[in-house]
């Protein structure tokens, strides 16, 4: 028997202990040929040598360890044939542990995304998703062949900030990170959620866009009784992004939303519900307890499909968010007072970012001068 756990060679007969049994090869001579190391000990019966080598593979041998075996025994007395499994369980763990340790991201990045995409079969994800997360791994190989164990937040907030791509893209990694180590931490390849404070320290850049003209809009308030215009509305008349609405927190008694991501100015900001699209907030949350029933990949979708079907040019979520900051424009809403709803900063303007108070009724003023073209 010859193995990484090590060997036993039968010495021949006329021998009171004719097993030697020997640890690992470690050595090789000139010629690559592994040398034998010393036998830990020697042994009458190959099921004894056995038992060594398990418990010196466990880390429980010690010199003299044979000498507690039994003097005689048969393969069925369940004393030593218990005391070789608890050995070979932690000999298990321990290989188990080593695997874990040795897995680098990217091989945790392949289990990953065969565990998302491939095996479960309960959601269906768009080639645009599986694009962006194949395009996030590409951007983060600096750290591919890096244990994933061994990894730390300043491991990944270095890819973050060696990224060269624009917001969007880094936003992108950090998601990757961030849905990795939930993967971990279902199988226990990691101690810690070291993703969790990972930033992107540029400002948002991913601004273009183009909103719906006057036109578009009185198409989509026709259709308003269907779902998917709703929503398009509530973007409109909030700024808020798409995958915002889930985290907002809604105050139907004051009427406003509060919340928000991605920058610190985006963050935790305030917006009154505009009395245009009230009624449909109120609705939503009484029929789903939330303001939108659809991930972002599956209202994507649907917002195509919708604004197709009602002869309106291709828009993205995101043209919603324009389409408000243009409303507020068309309306002479307060300039400062855009950029706390939309979530924008002050930059450069120090008054404005630390001295800045309004109230919600000052800012429920403002939006309210966004009129309504039915």
């Amino acid at each position: 028997m010859a193995t990484e756990y090590g060997s036993i060679r039968f010495l021949g007969t006329n021998r009171r202990n004719p097993y030697a049994v020997h640890p690992p090869t470690t050595e090789f001579n000139e010629n690559g040929i592994p040398q034998t190391p010393k036998a830990l000990c020697y042994v009458d019966d190959w099921y004894k040598g056995f038992a060594v080598l398990t418990a010196y593979k466990a880390g429980t041998y010690y010199p003299g360890y044979e000498k507690t075996l039994p003097n005689s025994f048969s393969q069925s007395d369940s004393n030593f044939i218990n005391r070789i499994l608890s050995d070979y369980n932690l000999t298990k763990a321990a290989d188990e542990r080593t695997m874990v340790a040795k897995k680098t991201f990217a091989e945790v990045y392949e289990e990953f995304y065969t565990w998302k995409y491939e095996q479960d079969k309960s959601r269906v994800y768009s080639h645009q998703a599986k694009d962006s997360t194949r395009a996030a791994f590409k951007n983060s190989k600096a750290i591919h062949n890096r244990p994933f164990s061994d990894l730390r937040h300043q491991d990944l907030q270095n890819v973050i900030d060696a990224c060269p791509l624009k917001y969007s893209s880094k936003e992108l990694i950090v998601s990757l990170f961030k849905q990795m180590y939930k993967y971990a931490d279902i199988y226990e390849l990691c101690d810690k959620n070291h993703s969790a404070h990972v930033k992107i320290n540029i400002p948002d850049d991913d601004e273009h866009g183009v909103p719906f003209t006057d036109q578009e809009m009185s198409i989509i308030w026709k259709h308003k009784d269907n779902p998917t215009a709703e929503l398009i509305l509530i973007l409109c008349y909030s700024g808020f992004r798409i995958g915002e609405l889930k985290s907002l927190d809604i105050n139907l008694e004051q009427r406003y939303f509060y919340g928000g991501l991605k920058t610190d100015a985006g963050r935790n900001r305030t917006v009154p519900i505009h009395s245009s699209i009230f009624n449909m907030v109120a609705r939503r949350i009484q029929y789903y307890g939330k303001l939108s029933k659809y991930s972002e990949s599956k209202f994507r979708i649907e917002m195509y499909n919708f604004l197709s079907s009602v002869g309106i040019e291709k828009h993205t979520p995101h043209d919603c968010r324009h389409t408000f900051s243009m409303l507020c424009e068309k309306y002479k809403v307060s300039e400062n007072d855009r950029k706390r709803m939309i979530g924008h900063s002050f930059s450069g303007d120090i008054t404005n970012a630390v001295y800045g108070h309004r109230t919600l009724e000052d800012l429920r003023e403002e939006i309210e001068k966004i009129e309504v073209c039915y």
